[in-house]
């Protein structure tokens, strides 16, 4: 969605799109459920969703990236109305509003219950490919930034299989970013298996700041029955009633935090755990919430429980948390600029500041959106732009290697919801073994720096705060501070995680 929309936005100035699968169909976006947060309804603000959006971030929001974002979340949903984005409607016309944990109030835009981020997806892909300024071209793997004079002036992208592989030079005035997030890292995820953080770690390697890359959102709900990666049971169903159960059919949500189910996302998959970690199993109830109109209000969710023979309208959905969205990611200001001339990042794989330790329901889409029209207004006004010319025609896809198993287990073991420096340090150590292995393969090489950052940021902050938990460490303190590192700083971190206490000065 951050690409597609950024290069509509960008029109009719020329943008070229590098796409390793077809547009509308890959990528994080499409499997969003809840939908997209804007003050849009009667009694609402954006100051309110402002606020929830600071109190969710535990601290380390930036407060002018928040406000400059919920003040614009209403042009941006119109936006997407004018390009055919078909948002649920009242009777009367009025757009269908939703509730989401730590909303203080209905503000979520949605299509068919749990389908907006596939429908909204689809109609910019749509419109995309009818649009005469955008070039998209399927199969290209990005793999290094191109860096002349201190500025990005390229990126090299393979395409091709086996003995046919080839290696591409794209140069441009302007390279963004949209390379989504770090999920596929971890061994237990929502997201497709694409998004290994290959974005944040071609950046690092060319030099840009990493912002607050310790922060890691652990969606609760994912739905338990043993798939790769995980299905997802929106937060919508418990915006709209559902409760948590054990084995038992006890609710044990009320008794850790007063908004229970809708408490913000780290309490909850925090939650849900240490439960499972108790060896007992948590459970998603519906069946009074939503009952016989589950499959009519969230078809996505029916049919992945389905698939598995369970019946959500009779019968509750076993549940566990997943390694869902990034937080952190490439540093950015509010125009999408990075540290790096030459290069702009939106949507998941930038850090805005806008999240915080942990991002409030629904802001994903939102971001990516504000972010996206913001860029492009940047890369207008700063650069006259060309059409590519000479590019090749559309090839067969490149298939780069999947993020290794050992990796992905030491990630959910040890840099998942609850961390300590002893697991923290054994992660660096298999990202170290694994990237060795690698023998500079440019791909991997880019999945273990994105780990690596992640692992590292964790270790140097000494303190729990929204996603990142120290068992060590569980205080919070008490002045709240965002972290910012480059690949040259975690390899310090790294050089000294033998030691007993790791140099936090970077943050």
């Amino acid at each position: 969605m951050a690409g597609l929309f950024t290069a509509l936005k960008l029109s009719p100035f020329p943008a070229l799109v590098l796409a390793s699968a077809r547009p509308g169909a890959s990528g994080s976006s499409a499997w969003a459920q809840g939908g997209i947060a804007a003050a849009m309804g009667a009694g609402d603000s954006w100051q309110s969703h402002a606020a929830d959006t600071m109190a969710a971030g535990a601290g380390t929001c930036d407060p002018h990236i928040v406000e400059l974002v919920t003040r614009e979340a209403p042009a941006r949903i119109e936006d997407l109305l004018a390009l055919g984005a078909p948002f649920d409607r009242n009777a009367d016309g009025t757009l269908a509003l939703g509730r989401e944990a730590a909303h203080s109030a209905k503000r979520i835009v949605h299509v068919k219950g749990d389908r907006a981020g596939a429908e909204v997806t689809r109609a910019l892909a749509e419109r995309a490919l009818a649009t005469p300024s955008i070039r998209i071209l399927e199969g290209f793997h990005a793999l290094e930034l191109a860096v002349e004079n201190g500025r990005v002036t390229g990126v090299f992208a393979r395409y091709g299989t086996g003995h046919g592989t080839r290696l591409v030079l794209f140069r441009a005035k302007a390279v963004i970013f949209a390379t989504g997030g770090i999920g596929a890292l971890y061994a237990v995820t929502t997201n497709p298996l694409e998004t290994r953080g290959e974005g944040l770690g071609m950046a690092a390697r060319a030099g840009a700041v990493i912002a607050d890359a310790e922060f890691v959102q652990f969606h609760p709900t994912a739905i338990a029955i043993g798939r790769d990666p995980a299905p997802l049971a929106t937060e919508a169903l418990r915006g709209e009633g559902a409760i948590l159960v054990d084995e038992t059919g006890s609710r044990f949500m009320p008794a850790i935090h007063a908004d229970a189910e809708l408490a913000p996302r780290d309490i909850v998959a925090r939650a849900i755990h240490r439960e499972i970690a108790r060896g007992h199993k948590a459970f998603l109830d519906c069946r009074e919430a939503i009952g016989a109109e589950f499959a009519d209000r969230f078809p996505t969710v029916y049919a992945a429980c389905m698939s598995a023979g369970i019946d959500p309208a009779t019968q509750p959905i076993p549940v566990a948390p997943a390694a869902h969205y990034h937080m952190g990611g490439v540093a950015s200001d509010e125009h999408g600029r990075t540290s790096l001339e030459g290069l702009w990042a939106v949507g998941e794989c930038a850090s805005t500041g806008l999240h915080g330790a942990n991002r409030l329901a629904s802001n994903s889409l939102l971001e990516t959106l504000v972010f996206g029209a913001r860029a492009a207004d940047d890369v207008r006004s700063a650069t006259t732009m060309q059409a590519a010319q000479g590019t090749p025609p559309a090839p067969e896809r490149f298939n780069a290697p999947p993020p290794p198993k050992v990796m992905r287990e030491a990630m959910s073991l040890n840099v998942g919801l609850e961390r300590d420096e002893a697991g923290l340090k054994s992660a660096l150590a298999t990202i170290e073994s694994v990237e060795r292995a690698g023998a500079g393969e440019p791909a991997l090489l880019n999945m273990t720096t994105a780990a690596k950052i992640v692992t590292a940021a964790a270790l140097a902050r000494h303190e729990s705060r929204g996603g990142h938990f120290r068992s060590d460490y569980p205080q919070t303190d008490a002045v709240a501070k965002r972290s910012f590192l480059t690949l040259a700083d975690t390899e310090k971190i790294v050089a000294t995680s033998a030691a007993s206490k790791v140099d936090a000065a970077c943050l």
